[in-house]
């Protein structure tokens, strides 16, 4: 069955893109990541203008990391202050990157952008995964110990710099400089990409600031939605490229498909989980590479360009 999208201005498959949120969604259940990542490729490839992919798979976002927060708050693994730092430089790199969008989209710079940042970010976020699940899995297979995991309340020098604040529920006296600029780094990201940003702040969390495991990914998805809804109603009213239809329909399939992926994620081994994902990062980056030198099928287009006067 076919539906009409109204900005993307072309027709899908219902099945095909309630089957394509279904599968992000079991794959974010399953990392406990945002699938942001990995939906805006697809639809990409689909067909789906970039502008409408990234703009759009915003919504579908903002909704899957509601209920991560909603359930991290019952639960108490939610630092809110260090949150509500996370979200003031996210709120900053979101506004950034809208702006830097429209600004490359109306250049007609936007698909490169979009599959140059892909290719390097996916290469060197999917090499240093691979790098230290393979670590880890040798040192096993030679008898080795493992390091012990990071314990809240230690800190590098890096991190003692001036405006330092306390944040009890991570443990954590830092300077707020390093938070700020990593939070305004996802957001940017975040609205140019169309990604959450989980799989980025996650790791910086854990193993930059070293906050405890059970406060990080509540605090990250706390983040990410806050940020993300700007960005959403950012392109909404500036760049007018999020599709209602297209949302709703990832939206639907993505709840299924997570429920199904966070019951099989339950078993699943960290470095086993580290090496699936590195793999997962590090295909989507090479599609995206082949993009830049492979032919297109149209070499050339010719569009109307308006002008004001």
């Amino acid at each position: 069955m076919q539906i009409y999208l109204p900005i993307a201005e072309m027709s899908v498959s219902v099945l095909m893109i309630l089957g394509l949120g279904a599968a992000v969604g079991f794959i974010s259940g399953l990392f406990g990541i945002g699938g942001g990542f990995l939906m805006t490729p697809l639809l990409i490839f689909l067909g789906i203008p970039p502008a409408v992919a990234v703009a759009t798979q915003s919504a579908q976002i903002v909704a899957s990391s509601t209920t991560s927060v909603l359930s991290a708050l019952r639960r108490n693994a939610l630092d809110l202050r260090l949150g509500g730092m996370l979200v003031a430089g996210g709120f900053v790199g979101s506004t950034l990157g809208v702006w830097f969008f429209a600004a490359a989209r109306r250049a007609g710079q936007l698909d490169l952008v979009i599959v140059v940042s892909y290719v390097t970010l996916f290469s060197v976020v999917g090499s240093l995964m691979m790098k230290e699940s393979i670590s880890e899995f040798w040192m096993k297979r030679r008898g080795g110990t493992p390091l012990p995991p990071r314990q809240g309340g230690q800190h590098a020098p890096y991190l003692l710099w001036p405006l330092r604040m306390r944040f009890p529920r991570s443990q954590l006296y830092v300077s707020v400089i390093p938070i700020l600029g990593l939070s305004l780094f996802v957001g940017f990201a975040g609205a140019l990409l169309g990604i959450g940003g989980g799989f980025i702040m996650v790791p910086a969390l854990l193993y930059i600031f070293r906050i405890p495991t059970s406060v990080v990914v509540g605090t990250s998805q706390f983040q990410i939605v806050c940020t993300t809804l700007v960005a959403l109603v950012l392109h909404a009213v500036a760049n007018q490229a999020v599709d209602i239809v297209l949302a709703i329909l990832l939206i639907v399939g993505g709840v299924f498909g997570a429920q199904f992926g966070a019951r099989a994620g339950r078993n699943l081994r960290a470095e086993l989980f580290r090496f699936l994902l590195a793999i997962l990062l590090l295909a989507v980056g090479l599609r995206f590479a082949l993009e830049l030198v492979m032919r297109p099928n149209e070499p050339f287009s010719i569009t109307i360009q308006e002008t004001r006067t």
